[in-house]
């Protein structure tokens, strides 16, 4: 575990940290023992394809983790400040291991991937970087990414690149969780009062435009898709739509029709993003790059 004062997922220290002699050990623990699939990366690089899919997965979690931390200490309900919290450091800890991995590639750390890249080398999709919004913006949001990220890693489960296959079965387990929570917020907030129920259509019809970008194929899907490595990202759709359907119609809710057009573009795969993710990264990178090389 490196010792940046940036580091993803930095943890503070307790009594378990210490060892016999009362040190602390913390920082001479084997990454390769921490992030999932790291067993299966040792001694493994990764291809220049798989580091990109990888970086693609990782930015989407890394990105949601980052945009639902913000809600601790804000949310509605004391409850809601642990459940999202413990989402946000679910996705964190898939982030560590996807970006971890996508670094053995060409050398670079996860926090050199986190924290010293700049906006056009994310490759997040256009959902995850979403503002908040109000609780309802957030759910339709949290809806939306956690069920494509179901069936996202149900498939990878299976791919044919042992570390992706590792990190994806320790990850399904926490998705499972994460969709649960949030169709039960939205037939809560849908089947609510006039005004929860308002918000919501509005939230679904506002975030639903950014669904699309999820689910489009490119080269590098197709090539990998080819090689048992990881889905065909329109294929996934099918499964996607079943589940929300069903939510939907148990909420009363209508699938929001011809309100494409103005995220068509969408191309947070190739760099291209929001007004909405630089002063997010601002404020998350801000203290790795003014301290470079900290540690404590």
């Amino acid at each position: 575990m490196s010792g940046n004062a940036g580091r993803v997922g930095a943890e503070p220290r307790t009594e378990t940290d210490l060892d016999p002699h009362g040190e602390v050990t913390v920082d001479r623990v084997a990454l390769v023992e921490e992030l999932a699939g790291a067993e299966a990366s040792a001694g493994h690089a990764a291809s220049a394809d798989v580091a990109e899919v990888a970086l693609r997965y990782g930015d989407d979690a890394l990105v949601l983790a980052q945009r639902l931390g913000d809600w601790i200490t804000r949310a509605p309900e004391l409850e809601e400040d642990v459940a999202l919290g413990n989402i946000a450091l679910d996705l964190l800890g898939h982030a560590r291991s996807l970006l971890h991995y996508s670094g053995t590639h060409d050398g670079r750390s996860e926090d050199d991937l986190a924290y010293f890249r700049d906006e056009p080398d994310f490759r997040n999709a256009w959902l995850f970087e979403q503002p908040n919004g109000d609780f309802a913006h957030t759910i339709a949001r949290q809806l939306f990414a956690s069920t494509y990220l179901v069936e996202l890693y149900r498939h990878l489960e299976q791919s044919t690149d042992a570390t992706l296959a590792a990190i994806a079965a320790k990850a399904s387990k926490e998705v499972d969780y994460h969709r649960d929570h949030a169709v039960q917020w939205t037939l809560r907030l849908a089947g609510g009062t006039d005004e929860s129920r308002r918000r919501m259509i509005r939230a679904v019809e506002q975030t639903w435009p950014y669904v699309d970008e999820l689910f489009r194929d490119d080269e590098l899907a197709e090539r990998l898709a080819a090689e048992g490595v990881a889905p065909l990202p329109s294929s996934l759709r099918p499964a996607f739509d079943v589940v929300i359907d069903q939510v939907f119609a148990e909420a009363e809710l209508a699938r929001p029709e011809g309100r494409l057009a103005f995220v068509v573009g969408g191309r947070g795969r190739q760099g291209g993003h929001t007004e909405h993710l630089g002063p997010m990264l601002a404020e998350m990178q801000v203290l790795a790059r003014s301290h470079p090389g900290a540690s404590w």
